[in-house]
C-alpha cells in the first residue's frame, strides 16, 4: 500500500461528485431471484382481488407480497428468520400507519407521524443490516398507508390480508431451498474466490502500489461477507460449511501469498460453486485445522439491537428533519397526499453526504423519466383492471431487474408502478397524478438533501477512531498469539478472522467519514499504517504451519 498524503488539519468541504453517478454498472449476479419473486409473490393476491372485483384492497396485500425482496443473499436458515422479521416489521409499520389514519385527518400529524416511521424504519434496517432494499419499502408502504382513507374498524382485516400476503412471500422466498438447499453460501463463497483471483492478477500485472488497495480491500471485504454467510448457516449445513470454509481457506491465503496462487484454479473453484454438482474438495492433511475456529465464533452472541443503534442517530435524525420538512414543504404547495415526497427524501440517506447527493441525483432522474413512461402506458393500463394488474407486474419484474445496474434506472420502473397501484381504488386523473408525483420528487429530493447538510455527522470521525482501536487491538491479539510457541491453530484462525473483520470495518467507517459533507481532519496517515501493519500480520497468520493449506 502506497503511502498517504497527510489530511489536512483543519476541516474542509467535501467535493460532491457528479460524474459517473448516472452510469450503469453490472447487473448483480442474482438480479433475477428478486425480480421473480415479487411477481410471484405479488400476481396471486392481485389476480385474486381482480376475480373477486375487489382490486381496492390490493395496496394491503402489496404491503405482505413485496416482502420478498428481502434476504436474497442469506442463506436459508438465516432467511427463514430474517423474512419473518421483515414481514413483522412490515406488518407493525403498516398497523401504525392505518390506526393513525383511522383516527385522524390531520395533514400535519400525518406527515409527523410519517417522518418518525421512516426515521425508526432506516436505524432498524441499518442497524440490522437487512440490505437491498433496506427501509425504503417500508416508508413507502407505511406512508402510503398514512393517506389512504381509513376507519378503525377496517384496520383487522387489512392488516390480515398483509400477513397472509407476506407469509406467501416468505414461502416464495424460502423456495428454492428445495433446490439448492447451499446456493447462497456457495455463491458468497465462489465471489470471494473471483475477487481474491483479482488481487492475484492484479499484483502479477503491477506489483505493489495504490492501484493495487482496491483490489485487495475488495476482495478482503467479499472474503468477509463469505465468512459471515457461513456463520449463518445452520446445523444441518455443517459438512457443506467445512467443505466452503477450506476454499475459503485458500482465498485468504491468495491475499498473503498472493505469488504462490494461482488465480485460475480459484476461479475454476468459483465455477464450479455457481453449479450445482458437488462442492470441490481441497485436500489437506490437517482438515480439522481447516475449521478456523469457526465452531467458537457461531456460539459467539450478537450485540443487541440497542447496542447497534446509537451511532445511527446522526442518520435517523436526519431522516425524521428531512422527511418531516418535505412533507410540509408539499403541502405548502398545495399537495394533498404529500406521501411520495416522504418517501423521497428516506430513500436519499446514505452512509455519508456524498452518497446521498449521488441518490439525489438518480432519484430525481429517475421519478422524472418514470412519470414520462406513466403517461405513455396509463392509457393502455385503463382499458381494464386486468390491464392495470399485469402492467404492475411488468414493472415490478423491471424495477428489480434494473435497479442494480444503477438505482435511477430502477426508478424508471418503480415511479410508474407506485403511480397505477394508486389507480387500484379508482381510476384518476393522470396529468394530476404526473403533476403531484413532479412536484414531491422535486420538494423531498431539495429538502432532503438540505436537511443531510444541516445535520451533520458529527460522530463519523469518533467512529473511525474507534475503528482504528478495534484494527489496532484484533492485531495485537494476533501478534501476542502468534508469538507463543505452539498456538492453537483454530485459535489463530479465529484471531486472523478478527482482524479481518476489524479491518474490512476499519475502511468502510473511514470511507463513510471520508464523505461527510462537513468533517474535521480524518487521521489518513494512520489508517493507511493500521491497514499495512493488520495485512501484514494477516499474512503472518496464514502462513502459520499447521493454520492453513498450503500453495493454492
Amino acid at each position: 500500500m502506497s503511502s498517504a498524503t497527510p489530511a489536512p488539519a483543519t476541516p474542509r468541504v467535501r467535493r460532491l461528485p457528479l460524474v459517473g453517478v448516472l452510469r450503469m454498472g453490472r447487473p448483480s449476479d442474482i438480479w433475477f431471484k428478486p425480480a421473480l419473486s415479487v411477481v410471484v409473490s405479488t400476481a396471486p393476491p392481485n389476480l385474486t382481488l381482480l376475480v373477486l372485483g375487489r382490486l381496492d384492497l390490493a395496496m394491503y396485500t402489496m404491503a405482505g407480497s413485496i416482502c420478498a425482496l428481502y434476504a436474497h443473499n442469506r442463506p436459508y436458515a438465516a432467511r427463514a428468520r430474517t423474512l419473518a422479521w421483515v414481514v413483522v416489521g412490515m406488518v407493525a409499520g403498516l398497523a401504525v400507519a392505518l390506526t393513525t389514519a383511522s383516527l385522524t385527518d390531520s395533514a400535519v400529524v400525518l406527515v409527523a407521524v410519517g417522518a418518525l416511521l421512516a426515521a425508526a424504519q432506516k436505524a432498524v434496517c441499518d442497524a440490522t443490516r437487512i440490505g437491498p432494499p433496506a427501509h425504503v419499502i417500508f416508508t413507502f408502504i407505511t406512508s402510503a398507508a398514512l393517506f389512504a382513507p381509513q376507519t378503525l374498524g377496517q384496520v383487522p382485516g387489512h392488516l390480515a390480508l398483509a400477513a397472509a400476503a407476506g407469509a406467501w412471500a416468505w414461502l416464495v422466498g424460502m423456495a428454492p431451498v428445495l433446490l439448492r438447499p447451499h446456493g447462497p453460501e456457495r455463491r458468497a463463497t465462489a465471489q470471494a474466490l473471483d475477487a481474491a483471483a483479482a488481487y492475484v492478477d492484479a499484483r502479477a500485472i503491477g506489483g505493489t502500489g495504490e492501484g493495487h488497495d482496491r483490489p485487495r480491500a475488495a476482495a478482503a471485504a467479499a472474503i468477509q461477507a463469505a465468512w459471515q454467510s457461513l456463520l449463518a448457516t445452520g446445523p444441518r449445513s455443517a459438512r457443506t460449511r467445512r467443505a466452503l470454509e477450506r476454499l475459503l481457506v485458500r482465498a485468504e491465503t491468495a491475499l498473503a501469498a498472493p505469488a504462490d496462487t494461482d488465480p485460475e484454479r480459484l476461479r475454476a473453484w468459483a465455477r464450479e460453486l455457481c453449479g450445482s454438482g458437488p462442492v470441490p474438495t481441497v485436500a489437506s492433511p490437517e482438515a480439522a485445522d481447516e475449521l478456523l475456529g469457526a465452531e467458537v465464533e457461531l456460539a459467539v452472541p450478537a450485540r443487541p439491537l440497542w447496542h447497534r443503534l446509537g451511532p445511527l442517530a446522526p442518520l435517523a435524525v436526519r431522516t425524521a428533519l428531512g422527511c418531516a420538512l418535505a412533507g410540509y414543504v408539499s403541502l405548502a404547495l398545495g399537495v394533498g397526499r404529500p406521501y411520495w415526497a416522504l418517501v423521497t427524501a428516506a430513500s436519499l440517506y446514505q452512509a455519508n453526504i456524498a452518497l446521498t447527493w449521488a441518490r439525489g441525483v438518480q432519484r430525481v432522474v429517475g421519478n422524472l423519466a418514470g412519470v414520462l413512461v406513466f403517461a405513455a402506458v396509463v392509457p393502455l393500463a385503463h382499458l381494464a383492471p386486468a390491464a392495470l394488474v399485469l402492467c404492475c407486474l411488468a414493472f415490478n419484474f423491471g424495477a428489480e431487474a434494473l435497479m442494480s445496474r444503477n438505482y435511477w434506472l430502477g426508478s424508471v420502473c418503480v415511479t410508474p408502478m407506485a403511480l397505477l397501484v394508486a389507480e387500484f381504488a379508482g381510476f384518476q386523473e393522470p396529468g394530476r397524478l404526473i403533476t403531484e408525483r413532479v412536484v414531491d420528487t422535486l420538494v423531498g429530493a431539495l429538502v432532503g438533501f438540505a436537511a443531510a447538510v444541516a445535520v451533520t455527522n458529527r460522530r463519523a470521525g469518533d467512529r473511525v477512531e474507534t475503528a482504528l482501536s478495534a484494527v489496532e487491538g484484533a492485531r495485537e491479539r494476533a501478534a501476542r498469539l502468534l508469538a507463543t510457541p505452539s498456538p492453537a491453530p483454530a485459535a489463530v484462525a479465529s484471531a486472523r478472522r478478527g482482524l479481518a473483520a476489524a479491518l474490512v470495518d476499519l475502511r468502510a467507517t473511514f470511507d463513510a467519514a471520508s464523505g461527510e459533507w462537513w468533517q474535521r481532519a480524518l487521521p489518513q496517515e494512520r489508517v493507511v499504517r493500521a491497514e499495512q501493519a493488520g495485512h501484514r500480520t494477516l499474512a503472518e497468520t496464514a502462513r502459520r504451519p499447521g493454520t492453513a493449506p498450503g500453495r493454492a
